[in-house]
């Protein structure tokens, strides 16, 4: 079953949400310690009005086991949605000068994180967020989907062109190169 998230979800839906930024969630806990990383997104997770937040996130459910999750916003509130990470980075995680890019834009709804748990990979359970998240576009009233996938995973990429996503562009973030891929609705 695909749900929306709670806030009480953040013990499963963080450890996905670090899955699917791999050396990224680092970067932004300014920290190698998985804990540290962990705290972070676990926190961030439980509270509203940020990217990561349990308000942007849709899971997906078996047996009261949480297995995939996707975490997704409105590209033009990006900057609002990442102020106070941002601000709680510099203050709580010693993260100075620290700008990263933006990853979406205005007019497309962002797919920012994408993860199944490894023990539940191929099972359909990836595509199935992804036609969800789809869906909560449509609902949502938007007109495109937008998403960054690394260069070097060309297997994620393979399955968001099946379901009928295309290269727009190629897109610098944080030190690595992705395909930028939308799909009209």
């Amino acid at each position: 079953m695909i749900r929306l998230a709670v806030p009480q979800d953040a013990p499963f839906v963080a450890p996905l949400i670090i899955q699917a930024m791999g050396n990224l969630a680092a970067k932004f806990a300014n920290s190698d310690n998985p804990k540290v990383i962990l705290d972070l997104f676990i926190y961030f997770f439980q509270l509203e009005n940020n990217q990561y937040s349990y308000q942007n996130t849709l899971v997906y459910e078996e047996n009261d086991q949480i297995l995939g999750s996707l975490n997704a916003y409105e590209g033009a509130k990006l900057a609002e949605l990442r102020r106070n990470f941002l601000s709680y980075l510099k203050e709580n995680y010693k993260v100075t000068n620290f700008h990263p890019e933006a990853e979406t834009q205005e007019g497309e709804f962002y797919f920012d994180t994408i993860s199944v748990h490894p023990d539940a990979q191929g099972k359909g359970i990836g595509k199935a967020l992804i036609k969800a998240g789809i869906d909560w576009a449509k609902k949502l009233d938007h007109q495109q989907i937008g998403l960054l996938v690394e260069k070097e995973n060309l297997k994620a990429k393979e399955l968001y062109e099946k379901l009928g996503f295309k290269t727009q562009n190629n897109k610098a973030f944080m030190g690595g190169m992705y395909f930028h891929m939308v799909y009209a609705l």
